[in-house]
């Protein structure tokens, strides 16, 4: 029985004397933080690694899945009709789901999820009009909002470049603790755009023209924001490059007077619960308008899926994609 007590009184000393130096190692910062990201204007700072992440509309989930940190992610949206890039299908159906539209859901129930981070890459699911959880709410509860390509206004929508796309990319790898993911993925995301460069260099630019439907006026992208610059830089040239604005609306004469060789449809499934017009339709729609079109002629156009036409990692992909479709001789070897 002594020995027994002697033995106890030991194991209670020596936890005690640990216990000190495992509190003290529990608060040592780990390497690399606090990290101070600036996003929409405002100092964002975190001391450790998210670890219970909500995504928004599906560019926000695809980068995170690219980054390899799915297993952060604790809640998102529902976009379980759109275009999946390969192998992500499979991840989104495990994440939970707390939303049954592309938008973050209801105030209460976001706030509920008890995230310590969200990303998204609009501001619309922010709006306390719309009875969701502001951006301050959020952050004094202590989930930080980050949204995507400066997204932040309808005038940093029109100043978007493909560089916010890698500059997002190494945020979300300083903010995660994962910098040379970031760096990697930057890397072969850059080679990429490099390759294609080279392939359509000294290639006649092709005249397109990007549309989300409709009979007149138009639903279209003019001479600002991603969707133009995924043009220019797949080779082509956007025959509303003089028209202001980003996704706005053409009259029906511009777009029959436009001539465009080819035509970007945007392909979703859904739009806030609500079904949209099939790709082919609406590009049916805008061909019978500019019907005397090398375009109309050839019934040339591809369904872009719309998550590439909002900031993501997705982004650079599109580019290749476009390209294909715009020069698909440069791309035989």
């Amino acid at each position: 029985m002594r020995r027994l007590l002697v033995l106890a009184m030991a194991l209670t000393l020596t936890a005690c004397s640990q216990a000190p130096a495992v509190r003290q190692a529990e608060q040592q910062p780990q390497a690399g933080f606090p990290v101070t990201i600036e996003n929409c204007g405002r100092k964002l700072t975190f001391d450790k690694p998210p670890a219970k992440v909500v995504t928004g509309y599906q560019p926000a989930l695809e980068t995170l899945l690219a980054l390899g940190l799915g297993d952060r992610i604790a809640g998102r949206t529902n976009f379980s009709e759109s275009a999946f890039l390969p192998g992500h299908k499979e991840l989104y159906d495990k994440i939970p789901e707390i939303s049954d539209t592309i938008m973050l859901p209801q105030k209460e129930v976001m706030l509920a999820q008890g995230a310590d981070f969200v990303l998204d890459n609009a501001m619309a699911g922010f709006d306390s009009a719309g009875g969701h959880a502001t951006v301050d709410e959020l952050n004094a509860a202590g989930a930080p909002v980050y949204i995507l390509g400066g997204w932040c206004s309808p005038e940093q929508v029109l100043e978007f470049t493909i560089d916010k796309t890698f500059a997002d990319l190494r945020d979300l790898g300083a903010i995660f603790g994962v910098p040379d993911r970031a760096d990697k993925l930057i890397s072969e995301l850059q080679g990429e755009l490099a390759d294609v460069k080279k392939r359509v260099a000294g290639r006649t630019p092709v005249k397109v023209l990007a549309t989300d439907g409709g009979k007149g006026p138009v639903n279209a992208y003019g001479g600002a924001g991603l969707t133009h610059q995924m043009i220019t830089l797949a080779g082509g040239v956007n025959v509303l490059a003089d028209v202001k604005g980003d996704y706005t609306e053409v009259s029906a004469e511009k777009i029959s007077a436009a001539q465009p060789d080819a035509v970007l449809v945007s392909d979703y499934a859904t739009l806030r619960g609500e079904k949209t017009p099939s790709s082919p339709a609406k590009a049916a729609e805008t061909l019978a308008i500019a019907r005397n079109s090398p375009a109309a002629k050839d019934n040339r156009f591809l369904a872009l899926p719309v998550a590439a036409q909002h900031p993501g990692y997705r982004n650079i992909l599109a580019v290749t994609e476009i390209a294909r479709f715009l020069h698909p001789n440069a791309f035989t070897q």
